[in-house]
């Protein structure tokens, strides 16, 4: 944290650094604050994230560990076919970082899929292995524990196995009143077991309705009853995305190729969203180049056919709280959206009244990434949230859910705010390639923790419901 490209630059040219090591080497030598530009007090931040990060506990991006989790699975189902194979714990409840991964099987003989898991490719240490349970570790550091268990307790065992410690200590409580007594291999009553073969079974023999993973934080979940289970948005229920880069700033394809990546995922829209001219090192656009693309856009537009591609630019949010483009280039777009990309050190007062003055500009549609969080990397900036959510629902804009990794912002607590007050949530993939669009599963699976439906979403209308109110919010009709 607090070391951008001029500062990094600095300290490989004049120190020769590479890495982690090396950096607190030379902090702890003084050699640091020695550079131009860097001084004691840079010198002394790096020294304590250094040691913030030394003694965090080891995380790993949700999205660093799907690939791994899904060649695992697939390396287990390959070993025995009939084997149901699941991944659990907070993964499976889509948190935003996993500490370690947990597997699930179910097996008359565990012995094949245990020795599968010891001897696969990518494992670094065995922690232990046994009948029922196999922990090892790879070579990124994730640790996997595998258990296996019988068919009929398998729903009791994933139950057990997915939800969060409070959530887990709230069914225990709830079965506890009714007399009952649940664990990993089933719900019983005096011994006798009621439920274990499914989640759903265990979940109706509580008189609860099978709860989705991603909602079983003990955030109110254990009081829904049937009918009342919100039916959370799906990846499929997005109809376009409206935060991209292309090759005109720091993406790497083409609008026309960022357009037909779209449509073959079956998009109906999308917004390009080039970054303005303060970001000179990712050659942000100024108002004649941006008059340009609008210009482009437009042509694009009438020679291809299956997807529309709207106009739009992310706009830095300046310390005064002003928009980094002239008013008359932002009229002529169909979205604007305002971003933080600098002086994160603001105090909270400073940082709010800085986006609410923003958001209060007549040609402002959509807070992008609201706090600046890069997650294992950089803390949000200061910034009163609520405050600042509120205002976008007296305003009538909008907020971001950026879906990628590093970001997820905002987080299922603030989207779950947003989503109580009626302020519209856009899941974007801030896509600087084609690529990137995958990136929208994140997104979707932050979403879901934060209890959205398909109605809380804003690009989950179809065009004709999406203009109007993009259009309101730039103080026009959707005809205009």
């Amino acid at each position: 944290p607090g070391l951008g490209p001029k500062k990094v630059k600095a300290l490989f040219d004049e120190l020769g650094i590479t890495n982690l090591d090396e950096l607190k080497q030379a902090a702890e030598a003084g050699k640091v604050q020695k550079l131009s530009g860097l001084g004691a007090r840079t010198e002394k931040q790096i020294l304590e994230a250094i040691e913030r990060q030394a003694g965090a506990e080891k995380r790993f991006l949700r999205a660093e560990i799907t690939p791994v989790a899904e060649a695992l699975v697939a390396h287990l189902r390959a070993v025995d076919s009939e084997a149901r194979v699941t991944i659990g714990g907070s993964y499976r409840r889509a948190r935003e970082t996993v500490g370690d991964l947990d597997l699930l099987a179910d097996s008359a003989d565990a012995s094949p899929l245990m020795d599968a898991l010891v001897s696969y490719e990518d494992v670094a240490q065995v922690l232990a292995q046994g009948p029922t349970k196999t922990s090892v570790v790879l070579r990124s550091g994730l640790q996997v524990d595998l258990r296996v268990v019988e068919s009929s307790s398998y729903g009791a065992a994933l139950q057990y196995f997915t939800g969060s410690q409070a959530h887990n200590i709230a069914v225990r409580r709830l079965a506890q009143q009714k007399g009952l007594k649940v664990n990993e291999y089933g719900l019983t009553r005096d011994g006798e077991r009621l439920a274990s073969e499914t989640e759903e079974s265990l979940y109706e023999a509580l008189g609860l309705p099978w709860i989705p993973p991603e909602l079983r934080e003990d955030r109110g979940e254990m009081e829904l009853h049937a009918g009342a289970v919100p039916r959370l948005v799906e990846l499929s229920d997005l109809r376009g995305d409206l935060h991209m880069h292309n090759t005109a700033t720091d993406g790497k394809n083409s609008i026309r190729e960022m357009a037909d990546a779209a449509r073959e995922r079956g998009f109906e829209y999308i917004c390009i969203t080039d970054h303005s001219k303060r970001l000179t090192m990712v050659r942000g656009l100024d108002e004649d180049r941006l008059h340009r693309q609008i210009d482009e856009i437009d042509e694009i537009n009438e020679e291809i056919t299956g997807i529309t591609i709207l106009k739009g630019s992310e706009v830095d949010i300046l310390e005064d709280g002003s928009l980094d483009l002239a008013h008359d280039v932002l009229c002529r777009l169909d979205m604007v959206i305002g971003s933080v990309h600098s002086l994160f050190k603001l105090s909270r007062e400073k940082q709010t009244e800085r986006v609410l003055r923003a958001m209060d500009a007549p040609t402002f549609t959509l807070l992008a990434h609201p706090t600046g969080r890069l997650l294992l990397s950089r803390d949000p900036y200061d910034i009163d949230v609520p405050r600042v959510l509120e205002h976008a629902r007296q305003r009538g804009c909008f907020v971001e859910l950026n879906a990628n990794p590093q970001r997820l912002d905002l987080d299922d607590r603030y989207c779950r705010m947003a989503r109580d007050l009626g302020v519209l949530v856009s899941i974007d993939s801030d896509a600087h390639r084609t690529h990137d669009f995958e990136n929208l599963r994140y997104g979707v699976g932050q979403a879901r923790r934060a209890w959205f439906e398909k109605e809380h979403v804003l690009n989950t209308r179809p065009l004709a419901a999406l203009r109007p109110l993009l259009a309101a919010t730039m103080g026009r009709k959707a005809d205009a």
